[in-house]
């Protein structure tokens, strides 16, 4: 109750144009938790929404997000003479994404799945810093729908098929050979791209670095989670081509994500690296889903809501550093423990909890799909050990090299934040520590 309590009280010292939807969006996280674990469908919201619990935990966490992207976006530009418009595009956004996580119908699903590319575009176009945002903007749009294409056709042979798209009443296919091949490939691949799983991850360090706080946040808290959403819902129409193919999917997750760590360690860039590292701990995630046990299903949904809360702060303390210095790279802010000593607790709280530390989901999320991994061969081992431990690894190099040393401008130059920075990190913070909490009790 207290975690709802305190940003309506606080948000009282904002400006008037935010305060109204900031005020709502939390009241309904607030009514959507307050569901009985034992009486799902409390209030008939779940049967009249068509959501399960998946679906239910997606739509908090859109709306979590979406609030603190008012909070932390409170002094953007405006797009030509309408002062709302940022407004409008967030709303629009978050639209979209409740009816993709709400669809009970294939077909609809594609519709708002490829409609959230809209509102993301426009966030990046119009609200992005560099030039070279059209650029990240077309990667992002030409990734996306040169791959979302088959999906769109191969539903329609599904309809030709079935004579249904209702996603809880369609078989599962028993179509083998190449044409199955096909088909399963087609329809998965547009939800790898999105995830993204490794090879098809080129547009999100570039729409990463390109999108202003609002895009990044979006695109690593809620965006990333549509493609592991949607190979939950279709991987069940592909249950017998998928044993057939799993161990390929996992051999490029495993080997792509320690390769990606790596890569992560040479990176000057801060957003940059949040950015790769959202591909490593999507990878996991892919593993997790394509093994298809209940163990992986469960870490790969823990996973992705605390990768969203926990990537989506580090963009958030990326983004502060970048507006008080003018750069985001790591050679430059140097030192800023001396720069900024109120925001050195939260770099360490949440960089620890991306290295997935105790008591985070991250934590509960990575050892459920690990122990997925191991169960399903014990080959992965060596894979996994490498990628917990780099992962570590790049984590930490963040941290110590922004934050020790010697700030460039001067010696005894000192800021601090403002209280709806520390509001916004720490309502990452608090749902990506204190929910494990309740998981442990689900589980349980």
């Amino acid at each position: 109750m207290l975690k709802f309590l305190i940003p309506l009280v606080m948000l009282m010292k904002f400006s008037k144009e935010w305060k109204v939807v900031q005020v709502g969006m939390f009241f309904i996280s607030f009514i959507l938790s307050l569901h009985c674990y034992h009486n799902f469908y409390l209030f008939g919201v779940g049967f009249n929404l068509g959501m399960d619990y998946i679906s239910y935990i997606m739509i908090m966490l859109s709306f979590w997000v979406v609030s603190l992207i008012l909070i932390s976006s409170q002094k953007v530009k405006k797009l030509g003479n309408f002062d709302g418009s940022f407004l409008v595009v967030n709303i629009m956004l978050l639209a979209l994404l409740l009816l993709t996580f709400s669809s009970m119908d294939y077909l609809m699903f594609y519709i708002s799945f490829e409609g959230s590319l809209i509102p993301t575009l426009i966030l990046i176009l119009g609200w992005g810093y560099q030039p070279e945002r059209v650029q990240a903007g077309i990667y992002m749009l030409f990734y996306t729908l040169a791959f979302s294409l088959p999906l769109l056709v191969s539903l329609l042979v599904f309809y030709s098929i079935n004579g249904s798209l209702t996603i809880n009443l369609s078989n599962y296919l028993s179509v083998s050979g190449y044409l199955g091949s096909l088909w399963y490939i087609s329809t998965v691949l547009a939800f790898m791209v999105k995830l993204p799983m490794f090879m098809f991850h080129l547009w999100l360090p570039k729409a990463h670095v390109e999108a202003p706080i609002a895009g990044s946040m979006i695109l690593a808290g809620v965006l990333l989670k549509l493609g592991g959403y949607g190979l939950i819902r279709v991987l069940m129409l592909f249950q017998e081509m998928n044993k057939e193919f799993c161990w390929l999917w996992i051999s490029i997750s495993i080997m792509g994500g320690v390769y990606i760590s790596l890569v992560c360690m040479r990176q000057v860039d801060m957003k940059s690296l949040i950015a790769y590292s959202s591909v490593v701990h999507m990878s996991l995630v892919l593993c997790g889903v394509v093994i298809f046990s209940w163990w992986g299903l469960a870490g790969c949904v823990i996973l992705m809501v605390g990768h969203g809360l926990c990537s989506s702060g580090l963009f958030c303390l990326a983004n502060m550093v970048y507006e008080r210095t003018g750069s985001r790279s790591l050679m430059v802010n140097k030192g800023l423990l001396s720069f900024m000593p109120s925001m050195g607790l939260w770099w360490f709280l949440l960089s620890v909890s991306n290295m997935a530390s105790p008591p985070s989901l991250n934590l509960m999320g990575e050892i459920m799909l690990i122990l997925t991994m191991v169960s399903w061969s014990k080959l992965t081992i060596l894979g996994v050990s490498l990628l917990s431990f780099f992962s570590a690894s790049y984590t930490l190099y963040m941290y110590s090299l922004s934050q020790h040393g010697v700030f460039y401008n001067s010696l005894y130059s000192c800021c601090s934040g403002k209280v709806n920075e520390y509001l916004s990190l720490f309502l990452h913070w608090l749902p990506l520590n204190i929910m494990v909490l309740n998981s442990t009790l689900v589980m349980i």
